[in-house]
């Protein structure tokens, strides 16, 4: 009777208490700057406004003026160019539109047979769309006949 007794006292206190994953403070700065979490880890900056952030490329003008959700891409996100040796070769950001910064400076990219494919001088970048693909996002280098992996961050 007793363990009856203190199972259900302790049903009845776990379900009567609520959880929040995030407090109203940090919902505020995302509502306010509209970061996601997701997009925060990749450098969304959560004390700015959300024209500052979609001028980095981080809120989608859409998201910015309406607060709707932003078209998913699997290109989206940090990324970094590595040597064989090991070395950053440069660090790639793609935002939600597919608007590809490399090393801090804007690039053009387009899509091709299911890769995005952009260049920078003699380096040529390319990153599967398939994320189960595994080792095919690769960079080039034309002029130093170079070439290795890009990861994501």
């Amino acid at each position: 009777m007793k363990k009856k007794l203190i199972i259900a006292a302790s049903v009845a206190l776990l379900a009567h208490t609520s959880a929040h994953a995030i407090d109203a403070k940090y919902r505020q700065q995302l509502e306010r700057s509209g970061c996601t979490q997701v997009s925060e880890s990749q450098g969304c900056d959560i004390t700015k406004t959300k024209e500052e952030n979609a001028k980095a490329g981080f809120v989608s003008e859409a998201t910015a003026d309406t607060g709707s959700a932003t078209h998913h891409t699997p290109y989206a996100g940090q990324w970094v160019a590595k040597a064989k040796s090991g070395a950053t070769v440069a660090t790639i950001r793609i935002d939600s539109k597919e608007h590809v910064w490399v090393s801090g400076k804007k690039v053009n990219a387009k899509r091709s047979d299911g890769a995005l494919v952009f260049k920078d001088g003699t380096m040529t970048y390319t990153i599967q769309g398939d994320r189960r693909l595994k080792n095919e996002d690769v960079w080039s280098d034309s002029d130093a006949g170079t070439r290795g992996h890009i990861v994501a961050e």
